[in-house]
Parts: structure tokens; C-alpha cells; sequence
């Protein structure tokens, strides 16, 4: 299944150029999974560092920390994961 994988801010440094012959464009990827595959495989795969993976939607849709080993992506889906940002 194909799903698009978007990194925010300083999580955009652990999405690599190229990843099986797709290529980087900006901060998202289209990356072709394996049917059953959650949401904390990929933050897994990718190797984020926990302490950075705030804030995680699926196509606009939050997705709790509770929920991310169980959540599994879907066919087209768009996966956002943004670190926690501090502005004033």
C-alpha cells in the first residue's frame, strides 16, 4: 500500500532523500508499506526520537500516543508527525 510520510521541523532531518526508489519532496515522502502497518512501526522505522513525536495525525486526525502501536495505516493515508514547538 502506498501512504504519504510528512516530518515537521527538526524531524524533517530524519526523513532520508530516497527510501525504495521514491523520492524526498520537501518534508514528505510516498513510501509503499506493508498491508497491517502501524503508525509506531513507522515512527520506529524512521528512528524518532520519542521525546520529539508531539504532535501525529493521519490524515488531519489526531492519533493519541495510546493508540499509535495499534493504529494501522490505510491505502492513500497521510501520515504528519510534528515535534513540540514553543513560540511566543
Amino acid at each position: 500500500m502506498k501512504i504519504t510520510f510528512k516530518l515537521f521541523a527538526m524531524l524533517s532531518d530524519h526523513l532520508p532523500d530516497e527510501v525504495d526508489g521514491a523520492r524526498r519532496e520537501g518534508n514528505a515522502i510516498a513510501l509503499q508499506l506493508p498491508e497491517g502497518t502501524t503508525v509506531q512501526q513507522l515512527i520506529d522505522r524512521f528512528r524518532l526520537p520519542p521525546k520529539l513525536v508531539h504532535l501525529v495525525l493521519v490524515d488531519g486526525a489526531y492519533v493519541a500516543p495510546a493508540d499509535r502501536p495499534t493504529r494501522v495505516l490505510r491505502e492513500g493515508e497521510a501520515l504528519a508527525i510534528w515535534p513540540p514547538i514553543a513560540g511566543g
